[in-house]
């Protein structure tokens, strides 16, 4: 029987069209099914809040875990550079810099610190204890509880690029913000493959917020422009302008989240009230922590415990700051410090916000000074959770 020779270069080329052919098919057919469900290796959570709202102290809830790498409002670059442009115009570059941090490519910063910078350049950044730990600072170790006066003494000076490197290895990246104003903005990160997002609202009763808000007026002028489209002019906010909006974005966000959801929210948001926060302070963190899959240590549990149950409600000069007071006496200080003149325009102006929230209006100065009469009203079953919304109901 007669042989055929075939070349060796025809060999070649028939193994590599055959090989191309069956990738080709591969790719094709994968297009057209389900792509894997596999999340990224990092959980990414991001507490939506406002100012003077408790949310540094879940922030720091979260920062202190050892499996957390933690920042701080990083988009208060953004309104500081942009400062003249409106909330609504800025949402877009403050999502693209969220987006950013989550991905640990903190290159995002160079368009608003285009110098040579340290870790103390970064706006806030003794307020991550990531931050004050290795590998950022050979000072603190992982599972320290570190305090920024002790961070900012010994880690500044340490370079920035130790951001990005401390930030890809840890299991948890958490960004507090509060520079957000409705929920659909988020939408594109929330359905973004490469992130494994979750959501922690933080709202409070907003009667408590003016109160902490007159403790910081100046502070808080410029970006109170920035909310009321005031091209760079800073607003004390004697009317109420900011609150009322602050207000309306805590009931878009909720209702955008709980009245008929995206199902690509389904297990990734949550509402959590500061006042129930303080009054049951292990159980509600435990539940924030279970949701943002962590688990509390025993050295967090005191040190938790530390900062809830200290003296009184705190000083002026400790507005931004995380110390130890008694957490029920500053939720409820409002109702001593404010007039009940106060009280009713706010709530005029978040009244809204104030019943879907689950708080009482109070109707004369007498119910607001009675602290026997509790305003914080008991939390509706499947009101906080999307985990728990069943559209049959």
């Amino acid at each position: 029987m007669a042989r055929i020779r075939i070349p060796s270069t025809i060999v070649i080329i028939f193994v590599t069209v055959q090989t191309g052919f069956l990738l080709f098919m591969y790719a094709r057919y994968s297009s057209f099914t389900p792509q894997s469900e596999e999340k990224p290796s990092q959980v990414h959570v991001l507490i939506l809040s406002s100012w003077r709202s408790g949310s540094s102290f879940v922030g720091q809830l979260f920062s202190q875990h050892p499996s957390v790498f933690y920042l701080m409002e990083p988009a208060w670059h953004v309104w500081v550079t942009m400062y003249q442009n409106s909330a609504k115009v800025l949402h877009m570059a403050v999502r693209d810099l969220v987006r950013s941090v989550f991905l640990c490519d903190m290159s995002v910063f160079d368009a608003y610190m285009p110098w040579k910078r340290n870790l103390s350049d970064l706006f806030q950044w003794a307020a991550s204890r990531a931050l004050c730990s290795a590998p950022a600072c050979d000072f603190f170790q992982r599972t320290d509880i570190t305090s920024e006066l002790a961070c900012k003494t010994l880690c500044g000076r340490y370079p920035f690029s130790k951001v990005e490197e401390a930030c890809k290895t840890y299991s948890h990246v958490v960004i507090k913000e509060v520079r957000f104003f409705d929920l659909k903005v988020l939408y594109p990160l929330l359905t973004d493959p490469s992130l494994n997002l979750k959501i922690i609202h933080l709202v409070r009763d907003p009667r408590a917020v003016v109160k902490s808000r007159e403790q910081s007026v100046k502070a808080l002028a410029r970006d109170n422009g920035i909310v009321l489209s005031t091209n760079g002019t800073k607003v004390e906010d004697s009317k109420y302008k900011v609150m009322q909006e602050v207000c309306r974005s805590h009931v878009q966000i909720y209702e955008t989240a709980t009245l008929k959801p995206p199902n690509f929210l389904k297990d990734r948001y949550l509402m959590v009230r500061f006042e129930d926060l303080v009054r049951e302070p292990l159980s509600e963190i435990s539940e924030m922590y279970k949701f943002a899959d962590l688990s509390l240590t025993p050295r967090l549990k005191s040190w938790i415990y530390n900062i809830t149950h200290g003296q009184g409600p705190g000083k002026k000069k400790e507005a931004f700051k995380i110390t130890s007071r008694d957490a029920v006496s500053v939720s409820q200080a409002w109702r001593n410090v404010l007039s009940f003149q106060k009280v009713k325009k706010i709530q005029e102006v978040c009244k809204g916000a104030i019943n879907i929230l689950g708080y009482q209006l109070v109707d004369s100065e007498k119910e607001q000074r009675d602290l026997t009469l509790d305003l914080v009203l008991p939390r509706r079953q499947n009101q906080f959770s999307w985990s728990s919304f069943n559209p049959k109901h």
